[in-house]
């Protein structure tokens, strides 16, 4: 049982269910918004709200075109909510967080001698005693 529960403690595991509960619950949101806003939508523009009554058939066998259609439509309509509502917005939101953060000032600088890490406002590198003139600001 110790074992079980270091597995299940471990933050990989956690953070997977977590994932997984999150996932399914964003899921039914975008299945509802496309069943019940696009799909209509679409059939309004349309004029036929489904398309499994098409279907063919060869030697006996029934093939549904239409179901096949359905879950390609689906498939497309959700792939495009999720794009277009949750993949675009979060990398605006991403690329704005990384533009505002600046870069810090450097500490230290390089001896035009001996090429060490010396520090900004230093007059003197500490490894090879060369004089170095001070940094000037920026």
């Amino acid at each position: 049982m110790k074992g079980f529960k270091q597995f299940l403690l471990r933050g990989n595991v956690v953070d997977l269910a977590v994932g997984v509960v999150i996932g399914v619950a964003f899921g039914a949101v975008i299945t509802a918004l496309v069943k019940d806003l696009i799909t209509p939508l679409i059939a309004a523009i349309v004029k036929q709200p489904d398309f499994s009554a098409i279907t063919f058939t060869v030697n006996g066998s029934k093939f549904l075109l239409g179901d096949f259609i359905n879950a390609l439509l689906s498939f497309v309509l959700i792939a495009a909510a999720v794009y277009f509502f949750v993949v675009l917005p979060i990398n605006a939101l991403v690329a704005r967080a990384r533009r505002a953060e600046a870069p810090a000032d450097p500490t230290t600088r390089k001896c035009p001698e001996c090429l060490s890490e010396i520090p900004i406002g230093a007059r003197k590198c500490a490894f090879c005693t060369t004089a170095v003139a001070p940094a000037r600001a920026a």
